[in-house]
């Protein structure tokens, strides 16, 4: 099986997230045997962030690196988990709050594709990219 990183390499609609996790120097991280649960924006997603931002943030790595490692929870976490637990601890250790009483949003992220297994993980497609604070 793939892991989390050839997933999204070899899926469309990841462009931005790939070039993202590997300017952020993340790639190896995700390879790894993990488990990891990533909520992954969608290229789309990466759209609706207010122009320049993308620049921006390649500009200042340690904060890209920030805001993907907000994307990521420790251990394999499926849609049913999630929804037991309702408040998850990011990798970069701020809360994520899941809600799945009506479809299954995390934070303010409206989950695409659910619960898409990989080798090291799970991968929840999202439609927005997710910030802290």
């Amino acid at each position: 099986m793939a892991d989390i990183v050839d997933i999204a390499v070899s899926s469309d609609g990841f462009k931005t997230l790939v070039a993202a996790v590997q300017a952020a120097g993340l790639v190896e991280t995700l390879k790894s045997p993990g488990p990891f649960t990533v909520f992954a924006p969608t290229d789309d997603a990466f759209a609706k962030l207010p122009p320049g931002t993308i620049t921006t943030l390649l500009q200042n790595l340690p904060q890209l690196a920030r805001i993907l490692t907000y994307h990521v929870v420790p251990g394999k976490l499926t849609k049913a988990d999630l929804a037991k637990l309702g408040t998850v601890t990011s990798v970069e250790g701020s809360a994520i709050k899941i809600n799945c009483e009506d479809g299954f949003e995390v934070k303010n992220a409206t989950v695409l594709a659910a619960d898409i297994d990989a080798d090291n993980g799970v991968i929840h497609v999202i439609d927005t990219v997710i910030l802290m604070g």
